[in-house]
């Protein structure tokens, strides 16, 4: 085992595990998510318990802080499924004290009816897949759920679930701005700890991608998402889940520890169809297509597809990435420690945005600023140094 598989730190490892399967395709989605007549649940288990024993045998002395099942839809998988992960996953590593364990969930009473077994299989946090909490909208946005069901699905998961986060989208086609604030002081009223919040786009190779190239589907032009954006920040803000990422918001102490390993470029494991990983100054890929993986991981006792050193300056700059989401910025000593040298940060660049109030340094700390967190894509092309 060489020291790009196993970093010198006892820092806790975070744990994806992808179950690829849904029920339908949401016509938004480009997540690696697929529609199966069957599944065989134990060749699955077994292949899932494979896969993260390879991952295991590679990252020894490291507990997990965080577990996170994301999909597809993974809260219809077996809770057995989930119990013998986590069993497998504390035997082989070993559970950091206050380790938080998420599950992605649709709100259909199918599902609900399985939240407490998977609370009892050691699931602590769910989070929950609303999008909307109007039945037009979900409709339109191709869920199989309605408000009603959605609202009662939560009520159950938050009497079984220590922890609970909801999802919701903004920026849908002649979304006014009026019907968003009373949608989102909705939600914000159903006591949650955590709210994920992202405006609808577009992505290449789903059903809403040819109907905007079809005509049939129109987005809110620019002036109209940004004063959507600006209502959710100071919304949530005063209701106390200010954004400590660009779509995330939680009350203090209650953000997402898996999610803030990403951002922060801390070491994750990713097990499962698709599923990415950093281990160490490696980059690890799983094969994509559920038949491809599992015939992988019969093959060869793991799903890797790919296994690749990165550069010192591919690492720095992930991290720079990465961590300009966050209200708390980057560490930019650490990312010259990634670099082997300096940060890559266009100096210039740097100086003309903070000038016009988009980002700001504090010591060795750089953070993109609240008037700058709605320009982040066009601020991150400007600033970071790339090739």
């Amino acid at each position: 085992m060489n020291a790009a598989q196993t970093p010198p730190t006892a820092a806790p490892l975070a744990l994806y595990v992808h179950w690829p399967f849904c029920v339908s395709k949401c016509p938004y989605c480009d997540f690696n998510s697929h529609v199966r007549a069957s599944i065989d649940q134990d060749a699955w288990r077994a292949a899932m318990l494979a896969d993260l024993h390879h991952e295991a045998a590679l990252t020894p002395g490291r507990p997990v802080g965080s577990i996170f099942f994301g999909g597809g839809t993974p809260s219809l998988m077996p809770p057995e499924t989930v119990a013998a992960l986590l069993r497998a996953a504390d035997q082989a590593w070993g559970f950091a004290p206050d380790v938080e364990i998420t599950l992605e969930a649709n709100p259909s009473s199918v599902e609900a009816a399985r939240f407490a077994d998977l609370a009892a299989a050691g699931v602590n946090r769910v989070s929950l897949g609303l999008q909307a909490l109007d039945d037009d909208a979900l409709r339109f946005l191709g869920r199989a759920h309605d408000a009603a069901e959605g609202l009662a699905a939560l009520d159950v998961a938050q009497g079984v679930f220590a922890r609970a986060s909801i999802d919701l989208i903004t920026a849908r086609p002649g979304q006014p701005l009026s019907s968003w604030e009373a949608e989102l002081a909705r939600a914000l009223a159903l006591g949650t700890e955590h709210i994920s919040l992202y405006q609808l786009t577009v992505e290449p190779g789903t059903r809403f991608a040819t109907e905007e190239r079809e005509g049939r589907l129109v987005l809110p032009d620019g002036d109209a998402a940004a004063d959507l954006f600006e209502a959710t920040r100071a919304m949530t803000a005063a209701a106390g889940l200010p954004a400590y990422e660009t779509s995330n918001h939680a009350r203090p102490g209650a953000e997402s520890r898996h999610n803030l390993t990403y951002w922060r470029y801390g070491d994750y494991l990713g097990v499962g169809p698709g599923a990415h990983g950093r281990r160490g100054a490696l980059a690890t890929v799983r094969h994509r297509k559920p038949e491809n993986w599992l015939a992988a991981v019969a093959r060869n006792g793991h799903g890797l597809q790919i296994e690749d050193p990165l550069a010192p300056a591919t690492r720095a700059t992930e991290a720079l990435v990465m961590g300009l989401r966050l209200a708390e910025g980057v560490d930019l000593s650490r990312i010259a420690a990634l670099a082997g040298g300096t940060a890559p940060i266009d100096a210039p660049a740097e100086a003309r945005l903070a000038a016009h109030g988009l980002v700001a340094r504090e010591g060795s700390r750089l953070r993109v600023t609240d008037a700058g967190a709605l320009l982040l894509d066009a601020i991150l092309a400007e600033l970071v140094v790339t090739g």
